[in-house]
């Protein structure tokens, strides 16, 4: 019994003198700020959610950020120095976006919207490919079949 009350009574003296000095607790908050939010989607307009993002700052071989977009297809940073950043977004499944923005020096003429450039300036829909697609293929097909007869009917 006395071995236990001894170290009940230690325990009690111990919890008693440890001072907040030896813990650490966390801070946070939610602010406002201007940052630049790239948005990811495919060429038929389908969001790119929670893809991989990359983003290397000017001139450096290692990443500055990495993270996923959320489910809109969009990723914020905040930079820390102005020049040329690269962004480079990737679904996991061979779908790859690389974007480079601009940077602006506090205190220069910054634009409200750094719009991007357009990733293909000749956009067609996605069933016009389709259609285009399938007759490519009947049409090599048919060729290649009409050669085959002529010439079965020429060795004949």
């Amino acid at each position: 019994m006395k071995p236990i009350l001894i170290f009940l009574t230690g325990m009690v003296v111990a919890m008693a003198t440890v001072s907040e000095g030896l813990c650490h607790g966390v801070e946070g908050y939610v602010e406002t700020v201007e940052g630049y939010c790239i948005t990811a989607m495919y060429d038929d307009g389908e969001l790119m959610s929670y893809a991989a993002v990359e983003i290397k700052a000017p001139g450096a071989e290692i990443v500055f950020q990495t993270g996923r977009t959320d489910r809109n297809g969009r990723f914020m940073i905040l930079t820390d120095k102005p020049g040329t950043w690269q962004a480079a977004v990737s679904d996991g499944m061979g779908h790859r976006l690389a974007l480079d923005f601009e940077v602006i020096p506090e205190g220069e003429n910054q634009p409200k919207d750094q719009s991007v450039a357009p990733i293909s300036t000749g956009k067609t829909s996605r069933p016009i490919k389709t259609i285009a697609g399938l007759s490519i293929i009947f049409g090599l097909c048919g060729f290649f079949y009409g050669w085959k007869a002529r010439r079965a009917k020429n060795g004949s």
